[in-house]
C-alpha cells in the first residue's frame, strides 16, 4: 500500500517528535521525549486458555481441537486486551510470590490470599507499598484467573476481607485524578505540531480523542471501514457535518458524534481528512505508524501508549502549566486528560457529555468534570444562611 506525502504546500516544521529505526518506522528520538518512556516496549502477555479443554472422557478429533482454539479465542475477547495482560501478569506475580514462601497458589486458599494481600500493602525491602485501588485490582485479577481454572476464591472469607478492610481504613486516600486539558491547552499543544505527515497524524489524534472523549485505546482501534481487520476497535464515517465513530466499547457498541469545529486550525473532522488525505489511508487502521523520513504511512497500527507519549510531550512543548516543574506537570497529564478536558469545558447539559464519554452513570461522568459545578448551587443560601 502506497502511502506517500505529496507536497500540500504548507511549510514544513523542522521538529520532529519521533524519528525511525533501521526498518523505516518510526522511534521515540528526543532526549525528553525518551524521559517521558523509559523503555515502554509493547511487552504482551498471552492469555491463559489452559482451561479450555475438552472432558476427560471425550477423545480428541481434529474438529474438536478447532473449535477448542476459537473457544479460546472467543474466551480472550470476553475482556478486553489490556485486562488480559493485567490479569495475567497478577497471576504471574502471585505465583512468584507463593513459591517464595513455600506454597502453591492451587487451590485457592484465602489464608495465603489473606497474607499475600497484606504483603502489598506493607513496604518490604525494595518492593513499595501499592495503593488500596491496585490490591483491589490485583485481588480481581486473582479471582479472574482461578475462576478460569475451575476454583472459587471467596473474597469474603474473613481472612481475605477483613485484612483488606484494615488496609482501606488504613491505607486508603483520595484518589489521584489526572488534570484536564482545557481548550486553550489543546490549541497550544496542536500547534506545537509540524505539518509533515507526523505532524498532521498526530494533531488528528489530539483533536479527535478531545472532542470524542476518547479512551487512547479506542483512538488507535479505530479502522476506515467496517470489518477491515480482525483487532478493530471500531470505524469511521465522515459526512458533511462531521464524523460518526462507531466504538466497541467498554459497555458495548456505541456511536460518538464528532461535529465539525469553528476553524479548520482547531476543528477535529477537518484534521482527520487531512491526514487521511496525505497519508493515503482508504483501508485497514486509520492512526499508524509512518517511515524513516516521514513521507510513507505503514501499515502498523500505533500503540495506545504513543496517545500517552504524544500528550506528555506537546504539553511540555507547549508550556502547560509552565509554573510547575517538569517531572510534576508530566505526573499530571494522561490519556485521561483528553476525556476530562470535554467533560470539564463543554458547556451543554451533562447528559450529552456522558451520552459522549459513554458512562452508564451520570455519577461516572461527574468525577471527569474537574471541578466545573462545584459551588453553581449553593445551598447554604438556599437554606437561608
Amino acid at each position: 500500500m502506497d502511502r506517500s506525502l505529496k507536497n500540500s504546500g504548507r511549510p514544513t516544521n523542522s521538529t520532529k517528535i519521533e524519528d525511525s529505526d533501521a526498518s523505516g518506522a518510526e522511534i521515540s528520538s528526543s532526549a525528553s521525549y525518551d524521559s517521558l518512556n523509559g523503555d515502554e516496549q509493547d511487552k504482551r502477555t498471552s492469555w491463559d486458555g489452559a482451561s479450555i479443554a475438552l472432558p476427560a472422557h471425550v477423545a480428541g478429533s481434529g474438529a474438536l481441537d478447532r473449535l477448542i482454539d476459537t473457544a479460546r479465542d472467543y474466551a480472550e475477547a470476553s475482556t478486553a486486551g489490556n485486562t488480559n495482560k493485567a490479569y495475567a501478569a497478577d497471576w504471574k506475580h502471585f505465583t512468584r510470590w507463593c513459591r517464595l514462601k513455600g506454597t502453591e497458589p492451587l487451590p485457592p486458599s484465602p489464608e495465603m490470599v489473606g497474607l499475600y494481600v497484606a504483603d502489598l500493602a506493607a513496604a518490604t525491602g525494595k518492593a513499595p507499598a501499592l495503593s488500596v485501588s491496585t490490591i483491589e485490582r490485583r485481588l480481581s485479577g486473582l479471582a479472574w484467573n482461578y475462576r478460569q481454572r475451575g476454583f472459587t476464591l471467596d473474597r469474603k472469607d474473613r481472612h481475605v476481607a477483613t485484612v483488606l478492610a484494615g488496609i482501606r481504613r488504613k491505607h486508603a486516600r483520595p484518589p489521584v485524578q489526572k488534570e484536564a486539558i482545557l481548550p486553550k491547552d489543546i490549541q497550544a499543544m496542536v500547534g506545537t505540531l509540524p505539518y509533515d505527515l507526523r505532524g498532521l497524524r498526530d494533531r488528528a489524534i489530539l483533536l479527535l480523542g478531545y472532542a470524542g472523549g476518547l479512551r487512547r485505546s479506542e483512538i488507535v482501534s479505530l479502522d476506515a471501514h467496517k470489518d477491515d481487520t480482525p483487532d478493530s476497535g471500531g470505524w469511521i464515517e465522515i459526512f458533511e457535518d462531521g464524523a460518526l465513530l462507531t466504538l466497541n466499547a467498554k459497555t458495548g457498541w456505541r456511536e460518538v458524534e464528532v461535529g465539525r469545529g469553528s476553524s479548520d486550525q482547531t476543528c477535529p473532522v477537518h484534521a482527520l481528512e487531512q491526514w487521511l488525505h496525505f497519508a493515503k489511508i482508504d483501508f485497514g487502521p486509520v492512526f499508524v505508524r509512518t517511515s524513516r523520513d516521514g513521507k510513507r504511512a505503514l501499515e502498523t497500527r500505533l500503540s495506545d501508549k504513543h496517545v500517552a507519549r504524544l500528550i506528555k510531550a506537546t504539553v511540555l512543548k507547549s508550556g502547560v502549566r509552565s509554573d510547575l516543574p517538569e517531572a510534576k506537570r508530566l505526573a499530571m497529564f494522561s490519556g485521561h486528560s483528553l476525556r476530562a478536558g470535554l467533560a470539564s469545558s463543554a458547556e451543554v447539559d451533562e447528559r450529552y457529555v456522558q451520552k459522549q464519554l459513554g458512562h452508564t452513570s451520570a455519577e461516572m461522568t461527574r468525577r471527569y468534570q474537574r471541578r466545573r459545578d462545584r459551588f453553581r448551587v449553593n445551598l447554604t443560601k438556599a437554606a437561608g444562611l
